[in-house]
């Protein structure tokens, strides 16, 4: 379950939002979201912190909510008496696509909203029939993979008439414009973000090194990744790939990957093939209540990735205040802040991560800031935290006011 906090009134008012004259216009949002609650990845956390961020940020709005495969709702969001979910989860797969356009289209088409907002770029093919028949603005996020390599005419002419299209990382920006015949007016920035009050700098868990048998001075790297088939980008093969030499110089290091899916029986058999049993461990699913105690527990954070649009556990890993270590392919590099906040490494190269690795681990890695927990935290904060996350969108919202489009 995610836990959200909710900012008063009175500070929307203070952020000057609220007292706008133009707020009525957003007095009715559509929100077409993959899913919040029954499943945590990227799109999800980015949709549920876009919400909260709405919800603050104009009080008074009516926001009806339509969630693709949740069956409920599962934290305290419905508190909030201008919000309405609706659940497609309910029916199978086979159903479910078809239930879930009956009911953006049907609500859409009868309730007539101010501005439809899609956390997933696949949904704008219904916004953009909502908008020809009915004049509906909409927006779409682009995060990643979703938003790379398009070839659908439907999907290409329906992100073509989008009125905004909001992408979490430059990178994500750069491509959908090289592959796109985009207007660059119509994409913006807004990063993805992360609760900065449950991933805090603790000391190592004493409890976890119980469990995975370590010791408290013992050199750790942490990879926190879906060990999916169709997710092998994430770097984790690398790093398998570069402990032999970090044990050179490091003899007890030790490489803990937590997350879980169908690429794990490979992945063990990697580890054997490389007679690294003793000193790496999977730990499977971990509970979110979990997170933070990982992350303090490792001395580095390792995801070389060449694949992500962002990167969500960057910021977390770093606002517990560890040195963290990312491809420099990806989405990585905003999340890591073109290397203010973090080593940037080619994902490809076996010999670079492992060298970087151990100098980190050394301490002797060129970036003095890596090693000054309390200003990693402050600075992935001041740049990432969701404060900066709502003023952007605060921004973006009251921008289209003005510019009339929406």
């Amino acid at each position: 379950m995610i836990n959200f906090k909710f900012v008063s009134t009175s500070k929307s008012e203070q952020n000057g939002v609220y007292k706008n004259s133009n707020y009525q216009k957003h007095r009715h949002l559509h929100l077409w979201f993959p899913n919040m609650f029954e499943f945590k990845g990227g799109i999800q956390v980015y949709s549920s912190f876009l919400l909260e961020a709405l919800q603050d940020l104009y009080v008074n709005s009516k926001y009806d909510v339509f969630l693709k495969h949740d069956t409920c709702c599962l934290s305290n969001f419905d508190l909030f008496p201008n919000t309405k979910f609706h659940f497609a989860g309910k029916w199978n797969q086979t159903l479910r696509t078809l239930a879930f356009a009956s009911q953006i289209l049907g609500h859409g088409f009868w309730q007539r909203p101010s501005l439809i907002i899609s956390s997933h770029l696949n949904f704008t093919v219904a916004a953009y029939l909502l908008k020809q028949l009915t004049g509906i603005p909409y927006w779409a996020v682009a995060h990643g993979v979703d938003a790379w390599n398009i070839t659908n005419p439907a999907l290409k002419t329906a992100l073509f008439h989008a009125d905004r299209i909001l992408a979490v990382s430059e990178y994500t920006r750069d491509r959908l414009l090289k592959e796109q015949n985009l207007d660059p007016a119509k994409i913006s920035l807004l990063p993805n973000t992360f609760d900065d009050s449950k991933f805090r700098i603790k000391p190592k868990p004493e409890k976890l090194l119980q469990r995975y048998g370590l010791q408290a001075e013992q050199p750790i790297i942490l990879t926190v990744a879906r060990l999916d088939i169709q997710e092998r980008y994430k770097g984790y093969d690398q790093i398998l790939l570069a402990l032999p030499e970090i044990r050179r110089h490091i003899p007890n290091v030790h490489y803990l990957i937590v997350g879980k899916g169908s690429d794990r029986t490979r992945i063990q058999q990697l580890i054997t093939q490389l007679n690294l049993q003793d000193c790496v461990t999977l730990t499977g699913f971990i509970a979110d209540e979990e997170l933070c105690d990982h992350y303090n527990l490792c001395d580095v954070f390792a995801m070389p990735s060449k694949g992500e649009g962002f990167g969500i556990v960057y910021l977390e890993a770093l606002a517990c205040g560890k040195p963290t270590l990312g491809g420099n392919q990806d989405g990585a590099i905003d999340a890591l802040a073109h290397g203010e906040l973090g080593a940037l490494v080619d994902p490809d190269d076996v010999e670079a991560i492992s060298k970087t690795l151990i100098q980190i681990l050394q301490r002797i890695y060129p970036h003095p800031v890596m090693y000054q927990p309390e200003i990693l935290r402050e600075q992935v904060i001041e740049k990432f935290g969701f404060e900066t996350f709502r003023q952007t969108l605060a921004d973006l919202m009251q921008n289209s006011l003005l510019e009339g489009g929406v």
